[in-house]
């Protein structure tokens, strides 16, 4: 049996400078040009946003959640309705994750902000058991509890039908020690061969298993974590866990992993995907990213804007994005960012965004949702060009105010 006859992945640019390097991620639904950022449709759909219009605005790919749609609708409607991509409209790749993020950040209470370097969480806890035969927990929609194992992760995603899935994993937070760390990374790694051996009983070649290294912010730990990946027959990688308490240290863990993965293989980082993160992670080498960051900052009135907005105002700003919901706003007749092609930087004002934030209307969220899409799409793309260039250094000032 031959996995992953309809896949492939060819560097097309490696820089001499660095780890960095451009991509073609071949799958069944097309290709994705890499470094690539893909957007969250957690529950099969973007928040703000049809997939037509995610299209117009440049995306190539986007995922879903296999812990939201395991619970509802459930795996095998979706299969009986087509598959992921008819059920929502979406023609391009896709990728799910193994529902193990969510489980154990909804169990830890924490560890989703812990993974970006945050120190806060409050949420209800829905874990109830870690085993070797796999995680048990609560509904949050219903409190009915459900045991995930690495078999059944795969079943859930293979009905899914995306094209990129992952196994699963315990996603530790930072706050545990060495020991806990070690020992749930072996118990990931009987996960994964699990998972894979799941995968390949069902293989269609349809889709491509990602393995996960893990290993939090132990250097000998990711070692022998990419080691293990490295030795199985994943298609990818995905770079996991807790990456630091601050965002030096995760910087910092996504180079010491790099340095230890073999760069014939696609690799993922997950669930990161500041601008400044990416241009880390490409710098090292990481092909795809993937975060909730622009379309939830829609949600709250932010829109992303590159660095000359605060060059203008004679400001050095580790800021990332405006919230148009200043009363600084309520008289700019400027779109977001007059160099932004977008449909809402070619037809609206700063401020009547500002004045439909205040209204309450629906069109503000997606307005300001197409515009973080696209801005995002445009980054990864001035990204590619600028390692084909050599000159990655060179446009990270663009996007980043800075000394």
């Amino acid at each position: 049996m031959t996995l992953y006859k309809n896949f492939s992945f060819e560097i097309t640019h490696q820089s001499s400078t660095s780890r960095a390097r451009t991509g073609c991620l071949m799958t069944p639904h097309g290709p994705l040009e890499t470094p690539a950022f893909i957007f969250c449709a957690t529950k099969a759909a973007i928040k703000g946003a049809t997939p037509q219009q995610m299209k117009e605005a440049g995306t190539q790919i986007i995922l879903s959640n296999t812990y939201h749609l395991m619970l509802q609708p459930g795996g095998s409607l979706v299969e009986k309705m087509g598959g992921l991509h008819k059920f929502m409209g979406w023609d391009g790749p896709m990728l799910t994750d193994s529902g193990g993020f969510q489980i154990f950040s909804l169990g830890h209470g924490s560890v989703a902000s812990e993974i970006k370097g945050k120190r806060f969480g409050g949420r209800r806890k829905t874990l109830s058991k870690i085993s070797e035969e796999g995680a048990m927990f609560k509904s949050y929609l219903d409190g009915s509890e459900h045991l995930l194992t690495p078999e059944k992760s795969i079943e859930v995603q293979r009905q899914l039908g995306a094209d990129l899935i992952v196994v699963l994993d315990e996603c530790t937070p930072f706050h545990v020690d060495k020991k806990y760390t070690e020992r749930s990374m072996h118990l990931s790694h009987r996960w994964a061969l699990r998972s894979l051996e799941e995968f390949k009983r069902g293989d269609t070649g349809r889709q491509a298993l990602y393995g996960i290294v893990q290993g939090g912010v132990y250097p000998d730990l990711r070692r022998e974590a990419a080691q293990f990946v490295s030795d199985q027959d994943f298609f990818g990688h995905a770079v996991g866990g807790s990456l630091g308490a601050t965002k030096d240290q995760m910087h910092e863990v996504v180079e010491t992993t790099m340095s230890f993965l073999a760069p014939e293989r696609p690799v993922h980082l997950l669930g990161i995907g500041g601008v400044r993160d990416i241009f880390n992670g490409a710098r090292h080498g990481i092909d795809t990213f993937d975060c909730v960051h622009p379309t939830r900052l829609a949600r709250h009135g932010g829109a992303l804007v590159r660095a000359d907005y605060w060059y203008e105002k004679g400001l050095i700003s580790g800021k990332e994005h405006i919230t148009l919901s200043n009363a600084q706003f309520k008289e700019d007749a400027r779109p977001i960012d007059e160099t932004c092609t977008c449909h809402t930087c070619q037809n609206f004002s700063r401020a009547y965004l500002y004045h439909l934030l205040k209204a309450r209307e629906l069109l503000a969220v997606q307005a300001l949702t197409i515009h973080n899409v696209f801005y995002m799409n445009r980054l990864l793309k001035a990204v590619r060009q600028a390692i084909m260039n050599e000159s990655l250094s060179c446009e990270e000032k663009l996007w980043i105010a800075q000394e």
